[in-house]
């Protein structure tokens, strides 16, 4: 309509009070095509302008509508605008990006399932009854879906629950089979624990990381090169002496008159003659031999193996501590962390507790049999500080292995002197040294040593003896700190 139509409801708008330009709202598109209204006439959208934006329009005026006829009066709000209850068609959709109108697909009634009326044929055998009882229209050509099994359902909960069943048994398989390098990992990040106070020492001097990481790591090489040096000579020497008094052995077993006279009552040469060139007999001589040559190969294997993981883990301690820690909560973090450190401490203070104990025993070994006059003196002395490491009975093996070799290559009295001297030893370390040394650096009450050794001895042999009286103190260290607080508050 043309802007000086007069108004029967009110005075013209003047050019200053109609709404600010900020708050105008660009109007909705015309629609198109059929039920446009005239080209020179925009409609403007019924949401976008309220009834009292723009000029009094009066009720007898004509207004724009979808065709050329005139609009019934009812249908005309104040202000000139379309009310929306009246409409006879909303406005068509437009896309966001170009703003061109967009046609959207009729809207198909949706059939609803019937239920199956009395005296109703079965949909097993009626296809129509099958069609109405499943609801079936254009939307859902094979009948509308029932509701979704809810999470109590029985079907859902023994699913999920032979799910994690099956996942829980598949980890476990996977742990068994890899059970030794798991060892290996835990073995090596043991003593990278154990060892990074040493670390901490030589860069409290002023040395950094990196040139105090490889000094401690220099150190144990020559441990490790040294033990085996000192191990070679004598097995060597042992094994030529062995072959070559194979013949007097011989010998003075068929000088024997108590084995001749057992040879005539049983045949025993005989007998002894046939197993050996027996096909069993060798082929079993065959097994042990390839058996213990694996043996000794897997464990230079494992033990290179574990020297090299100490190397990386004991390099990247810090950043491993700190993965650790950040996966605390942040609220928590800080405390994680400090209970976190204490427990490393106290592993690195039980692996130098053990280093100073076997240390001892191995010098104290040394130097006595030494006196004595046992031969191999220096390599009995380092198995008897390699032994020592173990909890509890590491230093009776050290003791029986130095025995039966003083007696081998020595005398009766030899093996006396070697019991004597043990036996008062073990006592020594038992009641004065460890307990002192582990007090120190553990804190762990001398009972639950005892038992935590022999329950780590069970599950995982020796290297289960070595780590569990460190883990028994960290469990107690979690318990004082964490879990008795707690009860306290309860």
């Amino acid at each position: 309509m043309s802007d000086e139509t007069p108004h029967e409801d009110g005075p013209e708008a003047k050019p200053g009070t109609e709404r600010p330009a900020a708050d105008r709202k660009v109007p909705a598109p015309t629609p198109p095509a059929d039920d446009a209204v005239p080209a020179e006439e925009d409609t403007p959208d019924r949401e976008d302008r309220p009834d009292d934006d723009a000029t009094p329009r009066s009720e007898d005026e004509p207004s724009g509508q979808e065709d050329t006829a005139e609009p019934d009066e009812s249908l005309v709000a104040p202000s000139g605008a379309l009310k929306p209850e009246e409409i006879q068609e909303p406005a068509r959709e437009r896309d966001p990006a170009t703003g061109t109108p967009v046609s959207l697909p009729a809207t198909i009634p949706a059939t609803e399932k019937a239920p199956p009326a009395p005296g109703a044929p079965d949909p097993a055998y009626n296809v129509e009854q099958r069609r109405r009882e499943a609801g079936v229209d254009q939307m859902f050509p094979f009948g509308r879906p029932g509701q979704p099994l809810g999470r109590a359902h029985p079907f859902v909960f023994g699913f999920t629950a032979a799910l994690g069943v099956i996942t829980a048994w598949l980890l476990v398989q996977a742990a068994s089979n890899a059970k030794s390098v798991i060892v290996m990992i835990v073995v090596a990040m043991f003593l990278a624990v154990g060892l990074n106070p040493a670390v901490e020492r030589l860069r409290g001097i002023g040395l950094p990381r990196g040139a105090a990481v490889a000094a401690v790591f220099l150190l144990v090489l020559l441990f490790f090169s040294g033990f085996v040096a000192s191990l070679v000579q004598p097995i060597t020497e042992q094994v030529t002496e062995l072959r070559k008094s194979i013949p007097e052995y011989v010998e003075q077993l068929q000088n024997n008159k108590t084995l001749a006279e057992w040879d005539k009552r049983y045949g025993l040469l005989d007998r002894a003659e046939k197993a050996v060139n027996s096909p069993d007999f060798q082929n079993s001589l065959t097994d042990t031999a390839t058996g213990i040559g694996k043996v000794a190969i897997n464990g230079v294997f494992q033990t290179l193996t574990i020297l090299i993981l100490t190397l990386y883990f004991l390099s990247s301690l810090p950043q491993i501590k700190t993965f650790f820690y950040k996966l605390a909560p942040r609220s928590r973090r800080a405390r994680v962390a400090l209970l976190g450190d204490e427990i490393l401490d106290r592993i690195g203070g039980y692996v130098a507790g053990q280093f100073t104990i076997a240390f001892i025993a191995g010098l104290s070994s040394y130097i006595f049999l030494s006196i004595l006059g046992v031969k191999y003196a220096l390599a009995l002395s380092l198995i008897v500080s390699v032994t020592a490491l173990i909890p509890l009975v590491g230093a009776t093996i050290g003791a029986v292995v130095v025995a039966l070799v003083a007696f081998l290559t020595g005398s009766t009295t030899d093996l006396i002197a070697c019991v004597i001297f043990y036996v008062i030893y073990q006592q020594v370390e038992n009641y004065v040294v460890y307990p002192r040394v582990m007090k120190r650096t553990v804190d762990v009450q001398p009972a639950v040593t005892i038992v935590a050794a022999l329950v780590g001895a069970a599950l995982l042999g020796v290297v289960g003896a070595l780590l569990a009286i460190p883990t028994a103190a960290a469990i107690s260290l979690l318990i004082r700190e964490v879990a008795m607080p707690r009860q306290e508050t309860l």
